[in-house]
């Protein structure tokens, strides 16, 4: 690890005056560290904001909930209120990383966690999300954890996180403070950048600007919400693909749909032809495999993803058997319903 200088902020507005160019917000810790550790991150400065207090707890917005956006994620998986109402959220949070990863990795780290594609982390194979303009070894490399939507040849690389997939099904809103002081809020899915030519910029926002809350909306009367992961083994595993969703049922058919992807795409992967693909359907394979249809017929593969396809497709058909009430709960996937 190579020298760096370390600062404490204890106010929104001092850690502002602190995060300039060469410098890295640290929490938690759990991703940036190690990154440090392997020299794939070198911050020339670390910014600590663990104990501001106007970024932590969750409490009550409207109908809603806001999130601070250093709540750990097993203080929102665990909380009562969440579980109640947004339950797909707190299953996704358990269906990742361990215990005791959770007990330190915050909302806002979590959101910003970087890619676990073989070839960021190793500093001997060219990586434009490391080294702008370096090159992408994956392009001809090996790789069934790469990304198969939203993809460019400046980059393969999938976004990890499935708190964020969770968040996106559900709607929520990331808030963001700029270093003025002035805040702005914007559905979780826009703060991801697709990579183009640029994959080391992953996100909208701006120098000095910092995430300090998660929002999520009133909870949806009279749906159900399934979170589904596939991965090589039963935990600490990232997905090779996952599906969030979240039905609402008008009758005898689907009134609403949101579903948002995990593990194929750089950021959470959402498809609006999808979800409407599905509203009016009555429920059953024939349905779900034409809205699975809609949403594969647009991947991009490396030749070791190939097998997304077919994979996401079943794990898609299998979560929505699970939403609309079909099957019952299978191994890997978490349903609940939102009463009335």
């Amino acid at each position: 690890m190579r020298d760096f200088e370390y600062s404490r902020a204890e106010t929104l507005s001092g850690a502002a005056g602190q995060i300039g160019e060469g410098a890295s917000v640290v929490a938690g810790g759990t991703n940036l560290l190690d990154l440090m550790k392997i020299q794939v991150m070198s911050p020339a400065r670390l910014v600590d904001i663990s104990r501001i207090g106007e970024l932590q707890g969750i409490s009550d917005d409207g109908e809603g909930l806001r999130i601070g956006a250093l709540a750990t994620n097993s203080e929102l998986a665990a909380d009562g209120r969440i579980r109640s109402g947004w339950p797909l959220l707190s299953r996704a949070i358990l269906a990742g990383a361990s215990a005791q990863i959770r007990n330190k990795a915050t909302t806002g780290g979590n959101l910003l966690q970087r890619t676990r594609c073989p070839y960021f982390y190793d500093t001997a194979m060219a990586c434009n999300k490391r080294s702008p303009g370096e090159g992408c070894a994956a392009q001809e490399g090996v790789g069934r954890m790469l990304a198969i939507f939203g993809t460019s040849e400046h980059c393969l690389a999938a976004h990890p996180s499935d708190m964020a997939v969770a968040l996106t099904a559900l709607r929520a809103e990331v808030e963001i403070r700029s270093k003025e002081g002035e805040t702005r809020r914007l559905p979780v899915t826009e703060l991801y950048r697709l990579p183009g030519d640029r994959p080391d910029l992953e996100t909208v926002l701006a120098p000095g600007e910092i995430i300090t809350a998660v929002r999520l909306p009133a909870p949806m009367a009279e749906t159900r919400q399934v979170y589904s992961k596939v991965r090589d083994r039963a935990s600490y595993a990232f997905a090779l693909v996952s599906v969030a969703a979240v039905v609402q049922m008008d009758g005898d058919r689907i009134g609403s749909a949101s579903l948002a992807f995990g593990g194929v795409a750089p950021r959470p992967w959402t498809d609006p032809e999808v979800d409407q693909a599905l509203v009016g359907a009555a429920p059953g394979d024939e349905a779900f495999g034409n809205a699975a249809d809609v949403l594969v017929a647009q991947a991009q593969c490396h030749p070791d993803t190939e097998f997304k396809k077919p994979l996401l497709r079943r794990t898609l058909i299998a979560a929505l058997r699970e939403a609309t009430g079909l099957a019952e709960t299978a191994t890997g996937a978490s349903t609940a319903r939102i009463p009335a």
